[in-house]
């Protein structure tokens, strides 16, 4: 395999990894929203369900904690990879940062170099 190859390689697991993430993120905050609705749709007392709630909520800000680390992660890897000057790749398909500015409803996007 050649670089080009191998760098791709690790930046879809990379990609791969931030959306499990973000998937296991989804799935745990509707498994909250499940447990207060069932609480509520059988008349439980709130006091009923603290201890799995709170356990539940943790679970929440512990993929959270993931989350931060794997876009760390990230980051560093685009610094590794300049400082070996690889130069620039874009292998993955999720939108970055500088295109999320483009999506986000009621953004008017202003692009930095206008044709003249």
């Amino acid at each position: 395999m050649d670089r080009t190859e191998v760098v791709t390689g690790i930046a879809n697991e990379l990609y791969a990894t931030e959306l499990a993430v973000d998937d296991a993120i989804s799935h745990a905050a509707a498994m909250v929203q499940a447990l207060i609705a069932g609480r509520n749709e059988l008349s439980i007392s709130a006091i009923a369900g603290t201890a799995s709630q709170t356990k539940a909520m943790e679970t929440l800000a512990a993929l959270s904690a993931a989350r931060e680390a794997i876009v760390s992660c990230h980051e560093e890897m685009q610094k590794d990879h300049r400082r070996m000057g690889w130069g620039t790749y874009a292998a993955g398909t999720r939108d970055k940062p500088s295109d999320l500015d483009k999506l986000l409803p009621g953004n008017h996007y202003q692009p930095h170099l206008r044709a003249v």
